[in-house]
């Protein structure tokens, strides 16, 4: 593990604890603790690099004074065109930041967003009640009122995921501060069935990175090994991959889940990222907030069986960084400038690549995922359908085995980064991805397979079990 990643482990470990000493402090103390806790580990690990996420929060702040009517646009062209500024910084030959200050400035520019989003909401919201001449009561998910400059800062602030997530919402986070009855949001239980997983994925990361190193893939002599050496090296390539952010998001859970961060009741049937799908008064006291009734459901950012076992390209996207997927769904997809369902997942990919970095490796990963989709949704449409129950169990492990590859594929560009190391890799074994999803968007056409948002065939498994394992 490199310097780096030592540093991101310690802050995700120490949050833990400081998660248990926070939860069941007033709302004040919730507040300013947790913003300076978070601004006072931004300064440790960013220096003066703090100042960039200070300007984007303060240009953010006076978009949604200025213009609360269209500050979600404005605040995601602001944030984006500032971080196209941030990652040019060496080239205009000022201090290049440094991984955490970049890490920070990622999970500012998805919550600045979507605060901009949810006071556009509230001031829609209140324009229809003045024109209607009546109040129709609180909406789910809508603030309360637009909220202050210090306010702003100690939501941008809060140590929870302020550098690897998990994502949420403004609303998410006064809910937080809010929570009635803290003491009765169970939090030790959910954690140990959280993170007991987290030391096996860390072991296998520190056993297959070790034996399979990402460098080899650099050298000229990994190019003589034999065609099945060089297909073969990137399914380890990518276990290391997933075990590792395996690791950290379940440790980002778990300092959440401490400090009982993202709690609701079942019965608001929560979504990653999104937060209560369905109103839930909240208990009237500690004795009717039974423990067995809360889960975590909206800080929920990974799924290992499901990203694992899905058997979809579609699926495996649902199952990972579940809350910025959630953000992207929310916030990019939907307002794509197309209608197809592929067009707009690849905008969806490429804002995706932009916000992860300007490396070529990324785009050339995230825009092979688009026609991986497309390939999918014909060819199931076309072909699956028309199999016996015994063949459609068949094609799920085949379509099984043939994500899991496409993700090793698509994993080597977001690793390697650049754009001559990428095709390097990929033309040794000759753009076989590529090729094969070709194939069969070809063969999904000529057997008149649908597009994939308007599938009709008999819905394949969402795992290759008959019943999902969970870790809670």
């Amino acid at each position: 593990m490199s310097p780096e990643e030592w540093t991101y482990l310690v802050v995700l470990l120490i949050s833990i604890p400081i998660g248990f000493l926070f939860k069941k402090a007033g709302p004040g103390l919730k507040r300013w603790g947790a913003a300076a806790v978070g601004l006072g580990l931004t300064l440790f690990t960013c220096g003066p690099h703090t100042l960039h996420s200070l300007v984007t929060i303060l240009g953010t702040w006076a978009l949604i004074q200025a213009q609360p009517c269209s500050c979600h646009a404005l605040a995601l062209a602001w944030t984006f065109s500032y971080l196209l500024f941030f990652r040019a910084l060496s080239l205009l030959g000022l201090p290049t930041p440094t991984p955490f200050t970049n890490a920070v400035q990622l999970l500012l520019t998805l919550k600045l967003v979507s605060l901009a989003s949810e006071v556009q909401d509230l001031h829609m919201a209140q324009r229809k009640e003045m024109a209607s001449g009546f109040s129709k009561g609180p909406s789910l998910g809508l603030l309360p009122d637009v909220p202050s400059l210090m306010e702003t800062l100690s939501y941008s602030y809060c140590y929870v995921g302020i550098m690897t997530g998990p994502f949420f919402r403004y609303r998410t986070y006064l809910d937080w501060l809010e929570q009635p009855f803290p003491g009765a949001v169970p939090s030790l239980r959910p954690l140990l069935r959280r993170a007991w997983p987290a030391p096996l994925f860390g072991l296998l990361f520190l056993l297959s990175s070790h034996m399979f190193p990402l460098e080899a893939v650099r050298e000229d002599a990994f190019y003589a090994r034999p065609l099945p050496a060089r297909l073969f090296y990137m399914i380890p390539v990518f276990f290391a991959f997933r075990m590792r952010f395996y690791v950290a998001w379940i440790a980002a859970e778990c300092g959440c889940i401490a400090a009982g961060f993202g709690a609701y009741p079942v019965a608001a049937k929560a979504r990653a990222g999104g937060g209560p799908t369905l109103q839930c008064p909240p208990p009237s006291s500690p004795e009717k907030a039974p423990s067995g009734s809360f889960d975590y459901e909206t800080i929920r950012n990974i799924d290992c069986y499901g990203t694992d076992f899905c058997v979809r390209v579609r699926d495996g996207m649902r199952y990972w960084n579940m809350t910025v997927q959630w953000w992207l769904a929310q916030y990019i997809y939907k307002s794509a400038p197309a209608r197809s369902y592929v067009f707009r997942s690849a905008w969806t990919m490429l804002l995706s690549a932009y916000w992860h970095g300007l490396h070529p490796g990324y785009y050339l990963s995230f825009l092979t995922i688009p026609l991986c989709l497309a390939a999918e949704g014909r060819l199931e449409s076309a072909f699956r359908g028309r199999l016996s129950p015994r063949g459609q169990k068949a094609w799920d492990w085949v379509h099984w085995f043939l994500k899991m590859r496409a993700y090793d594929y698509m994993c080597m560009g977001f690793v390697l980064l650049s754009l001559g190391e990428t095709l390097r890799y990929w033309a040794s074994i000759y753009f076989c991805i590529h090729v094969l999803a070709l194939v069969a968007l070809g063969l999904g056409l000529a057997l008149g397979g649908g597009s994939p948002s308007r599938r009709k065939t008999t819905p394949p498994a969402t795992s290759l079990a008959s019943g999902k394992l969970r870790e809670e």
